[in-house]
């Protein structure tokens, strides 16, 4: 287990957190581990067969620290929240506008808008660091594409034809991806985006970095006072978070997937950390997913210049300001979304 930051990720199997007092405990088997103040965390995330307490569980609901439960591969299964204390009116007004299909396909069009910039910006700066000479052609097509994609996406009014351009620009920055990968080793070829499950280590990554930052994004919407279920760009399905979806959009390309990319280029995951299930899921080891936490509660720490704000602040804070951003242009306090941008 591992404190980063103000969040607690537990997760050595048969692990234990109990509660004494106001702290929370975590043991393995007789041995305490750790012992951490409720009031100095933000959430707890707890990997496959780890065990909770009913009074870790209250406190955690009393004390607005969220407890999100994933498998041991990273893949959701529940989170336990206490009393919602948003603004009745600010959700209100999100579900209003989510039954509006125009004012859904304005902000998912903010969204889509600044993930495909976002998309390009991460091909941009690839091709610019110099690529081997048989990705600059691929890597050139696919930023063309991404532009033209901007231009149809800008025009559109229908919600359904700008689902359609997302996926359409996901496809075609995914066919780009393996060249973005330096590692020679053929465990970390890419060929295309595979979800449930991973087919191989860079989905494993992917889908497992993708996972941590939902985590984040879904906290930041709570605390902001919205309805993390009540999304645009996704829209409502039983279990999805389809707003805290629509948020964390800007965020995989800059964030997610360059993060990925700098695990493996820089060689700090080995392809022996993953092996394949008879399923055919592909799944990383205990030593991999500390290295990925680690790295990611790292890039949290980096500080950055809001595009919109114009104030320096870390990247572990872009998701609450985001969270803030988006509930100010509900309550009609902005003109439109600033989704984050990329600079």
């Amino acid at each position: 287990m591992k404190q980063h930051l103000n969040t607690l990720f537990v997760t050595t199997q048969g692990a234990y957190v109990a509660r004494e007092r106001e702290n929370l405990l975590v043991r393995v088997e007789k041995d305490i581990k750790a012992r951490i103040p409720v009031h100095l965390l933000a959430g707890v995330v707890c990997f496959g067969r780890v065990n909770l307490s009913g009074s870790v569980l209250c406190l955690c609901g009393t004390r607005g620290v969220p407890v999100s439960l994933l498998s041991r591969g990273g893949r959701f299964r529940a989170r336990v929240v206490g009393p919602v204390a948003g603004n009745v009116l600010l959700r209100r007004g999100q579900y209003r506008r989510a039954d509006e299909p125009a004012a859904s396909a304005e902000i998912a069009r903010d969204v889509i808008t600044a993930k495909v910039l976002n998309t390009r910006s991460v091909l941009v700066r690839a091709l610019r660091e110099d690529p081997a000479a048989s990705a600059r052609k691929p890597l050139e097509a696919a930023i063309e594409r991404l532009a033209d994609l901007l231009r149809m996406i800008a025009r559109e009014q229908d919600l359904d034809r700008l689902r359609g351009y997302e996926g359409e620009s996901a496809r075609t920055y995914f066919t780009t991806f393996d060249h973005l990968i330096r590692h020679p080793a053929p465990a970390f070829r890419f060929e295309k985006r595979s979800r449930r499950p991973p087919r191989d280590a860079i989905n494993a990554l992917l889908s497992f970095v993708y996972t941590l930052l939902l985590h984040d994004v879904r906290s930041a919407a709570e605390v902001a006072g919205l309805d993390p279920a009540v999304g645009f760009l996704h829209r409502d399905r039983p279990g999805r978070p389809g707003l805290a979806l629509d948020l964390m959009e800007t965020f995989r390309p800059f964030f997610a997937d360059r993060l990925v990319l700098t695990l493996i280029n820089k060689r700090m995951i080995k392809p022996e950390a993953f092996t394949r299930t008879e399923s055919g899921a592909v799944s990383m080891d205990d030593d991999a997913r500390e290295t990925v936490l680690r790295a990611y509660q790292k890039r949290k720490r980096v500080s950055l210049r809001h595009p919109f704000l114009e104030e320096d602040t870390t990247v572990g804070h872009l998701w609450f300001l985001e969270a803030l951003l988006f509930a100010r242009y509900l309550r009609g306090d902005l003109d439109a979304f600033p989704a984050f941008l990329w600079r």
